[in-house]
């Protein structure tokens, strides 16, 4: 018996931006693909690690370079969990960890914190400040109290999870990977944001969204505005499925339940602005 088919843009995984775009215009280089590579996903220099192999110092009188020195020293020895005492807010911790790791930090962290990570778990038990995890690529970083702004600014892979409030322009051109705030986000969050989901629990600020390509966002609370081409889609069973999975891996749950959370996608305006009348650009903006 023959079976129907519907195109992509009908599966339900489309509204989630689980496709792909063919992009016009401007050609696009492509420097390696997934049969070529096989299995071989990891970096040619990544150390082999042991995850029961525990180890932890305190970096109370260690500047910034000695303590991320003092991490790498201990994984070419065959530490896979490694706990870094006191590191009292010092700025550029734990950044540039292209390895499978077990990393934690008993304190806070400052500026610029486990930027540039490649695959590393990461767990922060005091708060971040601005640009934490920037350019993530690909593990898990989990906040217990609050970050900065510009949290996650162009991630592309992974979970950033931040358990409390954050900060303005939160996943600024936001590239892939999943972003979670268990509570608050400020002010131009998502903005530019191309591909990937944000779940905000708590209230979002203004302009939330403005100029986004594609992506998703969920927000538990109230939204003070949308910025411009962010509009209200359907919450479908599909995003409450993955909203249930996702937030139960952190014990982390949404403001007023998730079947009430808002969910915010790009208008799609944008798409074509280079090709718009005048009038019509004044209009979209």
């Amino acid at each position: 018996m023959a079976q129907l088919t519907r195109s992509k843009s009908e599966h339900p995984s489309y509204a989630l931006g689980w496709h792909t775009i063919p992009l016009k215009g401007r050609s696009q280089q492509a420097f390696f693909t997934v049969e070529d590579e096989g299995e071989n996903f990891v970096y040619p220099y990544a150390i082999d690690v042991d995850f029961n192999k525990r180890i932890e110092f305190d970096a109370a009188n260690l500047e910034a370079p000695a303590i991320n020195l003092k991490i790498r020293e201990l994984m070419e020895q065959g530490y896979g969990w490694i706990v870094v005492k006191n590191p009292l807010a010092k700025h550029s911790l734990g950044v540039g960890i292209l390895n499978r790791l077990k990393l934690d930090f008993e304190g806070s962290l400052g500026y610029f914190g486990v930027g540039v990570i490649d695959g590393p778990n990461i767990r922060i038990k005091g708060r971040v400040g601005w640009s934490c995890a920037e350019n993530m690529m690909s593990g898990t970083v989990v906040i217990e109290k609050n970050a900065g702004s510009c949290f996650g600014a162009a991630i592309r892979g992974g979970d950033l999870v931040c358990k409390g409030d954050v900060g303005a322009r939160t996943g600024i051109d936001q590239k892939g990977g999943s972003i979670i705030v268990g509570g608050r986000t400020g002010a131009f969050s998502g903005f530019m944001m191309q591909r990937g989901r944000m779940v905000v629990c708590g209230d979002a600020g203004k302009n939330l969204g403005d100029s986004m390509y594609d992506g998703t966002i969920y927000v538990g609370g109230s939204i003070q505005s949308l910025g411009v081409d962010a509009i209200e889609a359907e919450l479908t069973q599909l995003d409450i499925d993955w909203l249930t999975r996702k937030l139960a891996l952190f014990d982390i749950e949404a403001k007023c339940g998730i079947r009430n959370m808002k969910k915010v996608v790009a208008g799609k305006q944008l798409w074509s602005y280079d090709n718009l009348e005048p009038a019509e650009k004044k209009l979209v903006l």
